[in-house]
């Protein structure tokens, strides 16, 4: 019988972590009620970066006014993965967003940094 091995930590591709589905319920549901944005989608683009290399996003969203982004819910940021969003951000026309969940007793929320 074979047995589908996953590295420690890393969760099935189309679940959520904690952090990305606390995001969604407390930054882009609200928004999508609000009307502020248009639509979501948990890992709704796959980005070619170079040959065998790829950008899969945590959200797709396009906000109200037609604009396409990518947010990126980051716990801590690796090497790798600041180096993807930076490539990616250099090839393709969307605005490039990270976000960070703040410790509650820094104040909770969320810090942005915006990829251009």
């Amino acid at each position: 019988m074979r047995r589908s091995v996953q590295a420690l930590g890393r969760l099935k591709v189309g679940a959520q972590n904690k952090t990305e589905a606390s995001y969604e319920a407390t930054v882009l549901r609200p928004a999508l009620m609000a009307g502020d944005i248009a639509w979501y989608r948990f890992e709704g683009l796959k980005l070619r970066l170079a040959d065998n290399t790829f950008y899969t996003p945590d959200y797709a969203v396009m906000r109200r006014d037609g604009l396409m982004e990518v947010h990126e819910v980051k716990g801590f940021w690796t090497d790798d993965a600041r180096v993807k969003i930076k490539v990616a951000a250099e090839q393709y026309p969307f605005r490039f967003i990270a976000v960070r969940a703040l410790a509650k007793k820094a104040g909770g929320g969320w810090q942005t940094e915006v990829f251009e």
